[in-house]
This record gives C-alpha cells, sequence and structure tokens, in this order.
C-alpha cells in the first residue's frame, strides 16, 4: 500500500502533463479558450490604464486585459514572437492611457533581466454573451 499512493500520484502526474503541454504548445487555443462565450467588438486604439484589473500574456500570440467583465485582447503589431506567459509586462505611458503607438518591455519573472518589447496593435474588447 505504501508504494501505490506515489505510484498513483506519478501516474496523474503523467496523465495531465500532456494536455498542458498541448495549451502550451498552441497558444490560438488557449486564447480561443479564455474567449469562450464572449463576442468581438469595435476595435479600439485606446483603453483606461487605471481601469485594468488584470493582464495576461498568451505566448507569442496577445496580450489580454480585464477591465470589468471585458477581456480587451491586443496582438501586436511587433514583437508577438516574444510575448511569454513568464514574462512580466512593464508599461510605461505619458498620460492615462495604453494606446495602439504604445510599447510594453518585457522581464524574464525570475531573473527581471530585459526579455524583449513589444509595440501595442489596436484593442479589441471582448463581452459575454447574455442568455436570452
Amino acid at each position: 500500500m505504501r508504494h501505490l499512493i506515489p505510484a498513483l500520484i506519478a501516474a496523474a502526474a503523467l496523465a495531465a502533463t500532456p494536455a498542458a503541454a498541448v495549451e502550451k504548445r498552441d497558444p490560438e487555443a488557449r486564447l480561443a479558450k479564455l474567449l469562450e462565450g464572449r463576442v468581438a467588438g469595435e476595435p479600439q486604439r485606446c483603453i483606461t490604464l487605471s481601469n485594468v484589473s488584470s493582464s495576461q500574456i498568451i505566448d507569442e500570440t496577445a496580450i489580454v486585459y480585464r477591465i470589468g467583465s471585458t477581456l480587451w485582447v491586443n496582438r501586436p503589431e511587433g514583437g508577438a514572437r516574444s510575448l511569454d506567459d513568464d514574462d512580466i509586462l512593464v508599461t510605461r505611458t505619458i498620460g492615462s492611457q495604453l494606446c495602439n503607438i504604445d510599447t510594453v518591455e518585457l522581464r524574464d519573472r525570475v531573473s527581471r533581466m530585459y526579455a524583449g518589447f513589444v509595440s501595442l496593435g489596436d484593442f479589441v474588447p471582448y463581452k459575454l454573451v447574455r442568455a436570452e
């Protein structure tokens, strides 16, 4: 019995690994899952940074900003291949808005070393679809 518990834990870890690995390798699928049940709105040039409650990086694809229940997806115009969900976003703005002309610096979460930057694109709002 003593040997059975570690074996079960190891088997569970192995079973979970392929799903996580597939999701990590397919960022578009990860983004689609995040946006499930939402509909895209009209792209906007800027969002108000003080209203952002969280941000999430989708590897090599997009940055998703949450404002209330709306998810704002930004697919960078340049440098998207640098996006890594283990990085920290460093945003410097002149005003109160984050706009499609701004750049965001990426820092490695562990070493805090520079990891690249992205040039932001338009922000596309995704709102929850209301059941009728």
